[in-house]
């Protein structure tokens, strides 16, 4: 067998936590990536996005919102640049249309977006003995979270640490993945889509798809505490919007990190405060299923509410969130 999917046939519907924090590798199916190429490609995307992205380096890995004018996430990216393009990886679901609307506003830049998600494949990696398998060929590693190495076999993307232990995204040729399935697998567990997914909200990293477009300003989901918004940069649309939540203290929600034992639970469903059972007080940003019966989840909400402790999926009589806690501390300001 050469193909590298059928070589991946291990892989397990859902993964535990105690799975993922030993040792994983998932073929990632669902994430589009969109590469800009072009001699002005950094300014344009700078004056868009969220980050910084004239001052991104070949090393450097970023989180990047794309807002609406009303400051609300259409589209949350993970970021690089190599020598001939940036990179922008993002939902499957909602690659076309954001790819869309990001050329309409290029008009005489010198750039030129292209849909290149099939000319990778892309294997994520984590876990307390990911490192050791991917040292089998790579001398050298990203040395810390948000930052790559490129290689002959690939480029190798340190993504936020989850359980205690790095996690990778390898993006390679087909071939090279090929050459390396046979023993990422007796190596390591192999998942799907589903758990990198349980590992990214572990690691507190949102991500926004087609139920949850438009319904967060970045802080809300905590972009800002991952590295995702850049305050000192220049204008793109909403930031006006997002640097007022920011400094001028309008903004009381946060995201957090809890189980829920409701296989139906699913981004964009409401949560309640029995305090105030009348309206949600907030919404469901990611889900992966648990092996454990349930979900565990990102969840944006109400400060009090969170503070209070009491919330409940999809009615104030709901089964009641149990909350984890986050790798990074909330800033509970008033912001």
């Amino acid at each position: 067998m050469n193909n590298w999917n059928q070589l991946l046939t291990q892989e397990q519907e859902t993964l535990t936590t105690s799975q993922l924090a030993t040792g994983f590798v998932a073929p990632l199916t669902d994430q589009g990536l969109i590469a800009f190429s072009g001699e002005e490609s950094a300014s344009f995307l700078h004056n868009q996005l969220t980050n910084d992205v004239e001052h991104l380096g070949l090393g450097d890995v970023r989180l990047a919102g794309y807002c609406s004018p009303k400051g609300r996430l259409l589209a949350s990216f993970l970021m690089w640049k190599t020598e001939e393009a940036i990179f922008l990886q993002l939902p499957r679901a909602i690659q076309p249309a954001v790819q869309k609307r990001l050329q309409m506003f290029i008009l005489r830049s010198k750039t030129k977006p292209a849909d290149v998600t099939e000319q990778y494949v892309t294997l994520a990696l984590g876990g307390g003995d990911a490192e050791a398998v991917l040292q089998t060929w790579f001398d050298v590693l990203p040395a810390k979270p948000f930052s790559k190495i490129d290689h002959p076999l690939g480029t190798v993307l340190r993504v936020a640490d989850a359980f205690g232990s790095p996690r990778y995204l390898w993006l390679a040729s087909a071939e090279t993945a090929s050459m390396a399935a046979s023993m990422l697998k007796d190596r390591l567990v192999v998942g799907g889509n589903e758990a990198w997914r349980l590992s990214e909200i572990h690691a507190g990293v949102p991500q926004v798809g087609p139920a949850t477009q438009e319904q967060f300003v970045p802080q809300m989901v905590n972009f800002e505490l991952l590295g995702g918004v850049n305050f000192k940069k220049g204008c793109y649309p909403g930031q006006e919007i997002v640097a007022r939540s920011q400094y001028l203290g309008k903004l009381k929600r946060r995201t957090a990190l809890a189980t829920i034992a409701d296989l139906s639970a699913a981004p964009g469903a409401e949560v309640f405060s029995p305090a105030d059972p009348e309206q949600p007080c907030g919404m469901v940003v990611n889900t992966a299923r648990n092996g454990a019966g349930g979900v565990d989840a990102l969840v944006e909400m109400k400060l009090e509410a969170l503070e209070a402790g009491d919330v409940r999926f999809g009615s104030a009589s709901g089964p009641a969130l149990q909350f984890k806690p986050l790798p990074y501390a909330l800033d509970k300001l008033d912001v």
